[in-house]
């Protein structure tokens, strides 16, 4: 027998684990589960690494105690995608039962041997979110490729065994490479492959060992022979087959050839009675004389039980949303078998891991030779500056010493419970901020002297792939009393930023607002309208600071990089700036008025400026002047949408700036900003008028501003609905693959969201995306960029649609009848069907009053051309999203914090209206934030736009330092319980995670529950009466 390695002292240390760790990942908080009294006994675990770990456990411990105890020792957190197999009295490879006590299963446990291996091979290998999971996947498509139970074709088995080693060595050196393919054997004829696996792994420079893992398993994945183990049998005639399952259904072999499949769906029940195995199938309506009972016949009664065993835990697994209740055992006797499956569902696994953070230790790669430390990412890559970053961490020691480590860079951030540990100070001076970018800033935040628990910031763009330190020093941070080194991009939980939590802003690095601040804010006048004359100021300061991301910073990197044509430069630019410099003059008049007001300068004559109605005038008057200008932005935009399609230099020069901190939102929406403008000030105007007597000295300048201000925003109404949807069609063009000319004539946004879409395997997560004309179904692939692949489309002419719940016995579903194609799908709530019901009929009504579906748009939208039955469900269900480094090369940056993203990680949707209130309610203004669990308020200067919020220092920054998209969260007021014993205090909430917001008066809190308001809850309903009929321009 084989001896075992020595086995290390505590539990997870083989893979770089802290000493102090050992409690199971899979329970985070509690310790591996108490061992029953009795004798212990010692288990040795063959791992995927080839190492063997011994195990005490308690002789009367069920197979689960062992199952926690190697999952915890591997930090292991998708464990139920794994089992312990080992071989029985009967010679026969059998699974360890869960539920079963250990010895009643192994008799002799000193000489066995038990092997943790993958049991449950899941379609899609984006489904595993932990990078250590795709690892160990990895090591069993390994293992299958060296015993030949993984067969292929020559060019995919060398282009995976390039794979491996490129994980394994690094990059290609042919002398290194050649020799490493002498000492191991990963294929049988390897030696014929050589030449073929040589020239893959020189394509592969620069790619990570785990991209080399995803790489690995979108190849893997779409194999034959992918995840089976086949069982022998016999069909009625004598023929000899296998027999396999999958997370499909139950599959039929002839060799290595797969000769038929029989669909979930399709199979009523499974069964064995002694040697013959039993498939009964449901009836087929479209053939009378179709078997519904199969026979096949096996080795023996325990072959057929064991392989019976499986396909009950595969259906489990991958059919069932929660693991099925035990039989109440019956009071006299048994009939059948009490087997059941114990465990989480992968639709368990999948949201247990998206709603609980994890703090990730680095794992060593026992047979790789890069010295790497794992970024734990779920994203491939290249090799780029745009992955680097800086991260904002606290320390945390009492000393006070900082911590320095890399940032994955984007303003979407990551909440992690588990980094509340830290403590100490926070450090910004990033690199790149919500998009990444080498200019240089310093945002250097004070350190507050509260002693609560810090929490984690993460700022700027998200590494697009699993990086590497370049150096030993790229970064520390403290684990459980370690220091642990990060690689570029990484966040201190191992995990990168992702739009389905929100940020995290830390207790230290802002001005601690205290007793005296409020004191001193209630010497300020009281009057409504002087918070109205600040709203005013506040967004005023944000909108310059817009402005300023085209006259300034656009127009530096298009005179540094000259690949926009003069015409188009002239035209953007000799249309901005006069409005620019307009709006400087105005924002200094607004300035100085509001401190006469509070009494900060040397006027004392309270009547005379106690008022921003004249001002206000003033300022519509010379805006009239301007208007020109402002009908010139949106042809700007059109011009520059134009020539990025002709020119590649100037679309990368706009893609590449779109990456730089100041543009924090899409690159077009700053265009429409003058627009948006102007219906602020009207806004601003019509509460003012409302406020006022008629008596009232400011009165008629206010009213006579706001029949200024409305005749402009009448005559430019159009315009800007033309150009938000269109707008809306090129943001969404980034984010979705396999459709061209998105933003074709006529066609209008209406709704995007999340729904689940009923096919052969059940529900699966879907992003739909509504259009005047079609309505599309996607899913999201996880690439550098990122991007959403189109799957299918259904023009909306001649579409019915029916509420279905009963009939499919889905909540919450209805079903889209099309010319050609139905689709089942349901929504993640009753309100979330309403709106798209709602929607989709009204888009229907449109679609069928014009002249149906122009062979225009049809014929440049995404190929419809297959029929029904080639769109399968296998199809479908992938993310078919290209697997050669060559076109990931091709692909946009990361695009992981847009709304798309938030809306798929939160299963929501939002419509065209909402997204129209998003923009047109802007705020800003200086708010105190507190965390659930800590004691003191911090000062930020917050900005609400585009769904989010966004947090700065102060005003005068050039870049947001985080942002907490608002979808899916709920505001509300703080009850008794929570002893917040302020006033105005408001509390925004998503699942876990709580953040209280308090502002300076009832004025301004009121218009921030107003305007978050509009992003939390859908504003059909509130602006469908106040929206003109959809525009076909």
């Amino acid at each position: 027998m084989v001896e075992p390695e020595e086995r290390p002292s505590v539990a997870g240390q083989r893979l770089g684990a802290p000493e102090s760790l050992g409690i199971s990942t899979l329970e985070p908080g509690q310790r591996p589960p108490t061992m029953p009294p009795g004798r212990q006994i010692s288990i040795r675990v063959q791992m995927l690494d080839d190492t063997q770990e011994v195990f005490e456990v308690s002789q009367r411990a069920p197979g689960k105690a062992l199952f926690d105890l190697v999952c915890s020792h591997l930090n292991l957190v998708e464990g139920d995608y794994f089992g312990l197999e080992f071989q029985d009295q009967r010679k026969m490879i059998v699974w360890l039962d869960l539920l079963k006590p250990i010895l009643k299963q192994i008799r002799r446990p000193k000489n066995i041997i038990l092997r943790f291996v993958v049991k449950f091979f899941p379609p899609d290998h984006t489904q595993l979110l932990e990078e250590l999971t795709r690892y160990l996947f990895a090591l069993q498509i390994k293992h299958d490729l060296a015993c030949g139970r993984l067969t292929c074709n020559e060019s995919s088995a060398a282009l995976l065994v390039a794979h491996i080693v490129q994980s394994e060595i690094g990059d290609f050196d042919e002398v290194q490479c050649k020799q490493h393919l002498l000492n191991n054997k990963y294929i049988p004829e390897q030696d014929t492959l050589m030449d073929k696996i040589i020239g893959y792994h020189r394509k592969h420079v620069g790619q990570t060992p785990a991209e080399s893992d995803y790489q690995l398993l979108e190849i893997a994945r779409r194999l034959e022979m992918y995840g089976v183990r086949l069982h022998p049998a016999k069909d009625r005639e004598g023929t000899r087959l296998s027999l396999a399952v999958a997370h499909s259904g139950v599959l039929v072999f002839q060799g290595h050839t797969k000769i038929n499949a029989f669909n979930w769906s399709k199979v009523r029940k499974l069964s064995f009675k002694r040697k013959r195995f039993l498939i009964k199938l449901r009836p087929d309506l479209n053939q009378s004389n179709c078997q519904d009972t199969l026979e096949f016949m096996m080795g023996s009664r325990d072959c057929c039980k064991v392989f019976w065993k499986i396909c009950v835990e595969y259906h489990a697994f991958f059919r069932l949303f929660e693991e099925p209740k035990p039989k109440p055992k019956p009071v006299l006797f048994t009939r059948g078998s009490s087997f059941r499956f114990s465990g989480r569902t992968q639709r368990q696994v999948i949201d247990y891991v998206k709603d609980t953070e994890f703090k990730k230790v680095p794992f060593e790669r026992k047979h790789s030779k890069i010295q790497s430390n794992s970024n734990l990412s779920p994203f491939p890559s290249r090799q780029s500056a745009e992955g680097q970053g800086e991260m904002l961490q606290r320390n945390a020691s009492a000393s006070g010493h900082q911590a320095d480590s890399p940032l994955g860079r984007t303003q979407v951030t990551v909440e992690n419970p588990a980094l509340q540990r830290y403590t100490g100070s926070l450090n910004s001076q990033t690199n790149g901020c919500r998009n990444g970018t080498s200019d240089e800033a310093d945002a250097r935040l004070k350190p507050s002297p509260s002693k609560q628990q810090a929490e984690h910031l993460s700022t700027g763009p998200v590494s697009r792939s699993p990086q590497h330190s370049e150096s030993p020093s790229a970064g520390q941070m403290m684990v459980n009393g370690q220091k642990q080194s990060l690689s570029v991009g990484q966040s201190p939980d191992g995990r990168q930023p992702s739009p389905l939590t929100s940020p995290l802003l830390y207790d230290a690095g802002f001005i601690r607002a205290d007793d005296e601040d409020e004191v001193r804010r209630k010497r300020f006048p009281t009057d409504k309208a002087y918070f109205i004359a600040k709203e005013l100021l506040t967004t005023e300061r944000t909108y310059l600071k817009d402005l300023e991301v085209i006259t300034v910073s656009f127009q530096k990197a298009v005179l540094k990089d000259e690949a926009m044509p003069d015409s188009l430069r002239n035209l953007i630019f000799a249309n901005f700036e006069p409005v620019y410099k307009f709006h400087e003059t105005f924002l200094k008049d607004v300035e100085q008025r509001l401190a006469q007001w509070e009494g900060r300068s040397n006027a004392h004559i309270k009547g005379d400026y106690q008022r921003v109605g004249d001002v206000m005038l003033k300022n519509i008057q010379g805006l009239k002047l301007l208007s020109s200008h402002l009908q010139k932005h949106s042809e700007s935009l059109l011009e520059l949408e134009q020539s990025c399609r002709s020119s590649r230099r100037l679309e990368v020069l706009c893609r590449d700036f779109e990456l730089q901190k100041v543009c924090y939102l899409p690159l077009n929406i700053f265009f429409l900003r003058p627009l948006h403008r102007l219906l602020h000030y009207k806004q601003i105007l019509e509460r003012l008028c409302k406020h006022y007597p008629p008596t009232h000295d400011d009165f008629r300048d206010s009213r006579a501003a706001l029949a200024d201000v409305s005749e402009l925003v009448l005559q430019l109404h159009t315009t800007l609905m033309k150009m938000e949807n269109f707008q809306k069609l090129l943001e969404l063009k980034k984010d979705l693959v396999g459709i061209d000319s998105l933003a074709a004539p006529g066609r209008e946004f209406i709704r995007l969201g999340c729904l689940s879409k009923l096919s052969g395997k059940g529900l699966q997560q879907r992003m739909f995306f509504l259009f005047s004309d079609v309505v599309m179904y996607t899913s999201r692939g996880l690439t550098a960029s990122n991007q959403f692949k189109v799957h299918g489309q259904l023009p909306l002419y001649g579409m019915t649609i029916r509420e279905s719940e009963d009939e499919w016995g889905v909540p919450y579903s209805f079903t889209l009848f099309g010319q050609r194609q139905s689709v089942v799908v349901a929504a993640s709530s009753a309100s979330e069907m309403e709106k798209w019901i709602e929607d989709i009929r009204m888009a229907i009504e449109l679609a069928d009053k014009s002249n149906g579906p122009t062979t225009e748009i049809l014929s440049s939208s995404f190929s419809d051309s297959k029929s029904p039955e080639d769109c399968s469900a296998d199809q479908e269900s992938e993310d078919d999203l290209s697997s050669s480094r060559s076109s990931l090369e091709r692909q946009t940056p990361h695009r992981g914090n847009t709304t798309v993203h938030v809306c798929w990680h939160r299963s929501t949707s939002v419509s065209m209206v909402d997204f129209s209130v998003a923009l047109e309610n802007q705020l800003s203004g200086n708010l105190l934030r507190k965390f659930k669990n800590s004691n003191g308020w911090q000062k930020l200067w917050v900005v609400f736009t585009n769904f989010s919020l966004f947090f700065y220092k102060t005003h005068q920054d050039e870049y947001p330092l985080a942002s907490l998209p608002l979808l899916g969260y709920s505001i509300t007021i703080p009850s008794e319980s929570e002893n917040i014993h302020k006033d105005y205090v408001f509390k925004l909430h998503f699942k876990s995670h709580v953040y209280y917001f308090r502002s300076e008066s009832e004025y301004t809190f009121e218009r921030w529950m107003e305007v978050i308001r509009s992003a939390t809850c859908s504003s059909s309903v509130l602006r469908s009466s106040s929206r003109k009929d959809p525009l076909v321009y």
